[in-house]
């Protein structure tokens, strides 16, 4: 009987990936909506520009930390 058991560290770095993703998660659409709000604003295009960056991470986060626990269940 093979008895194949959770990899407990790979399972813990899966989760604080994804707590690590709520940061983004939340400061990206804060950082998009700023920035539409001020569009006659100088710093407009660097709002923007961070506020994208922030939401390309957080799902580059997310993805990362789904693919590490599923990894821990199954490898």
């Amino acid at each position: 009987m093979n008895n194949k058991n959770t990899n407990k560290e790979v399972l813990a770095k899966g989760v604080q990936t994804l707590a690590m993703s709520l940061g983004a998660v939340a400061l990206g659409p804060i950082l998009l909506y700023n920035a539409f709000m001020n569009k006659d604003h100088s710093f407009f295009p660097v709002v923007l520009t961070v506020g994208i960056i922030m939401m390309f991470l957080a799902i580059f986060l997310i993805l990362r930390g789904i693919k590490l626990i599923l990894n821990s269940f199954f490898d």
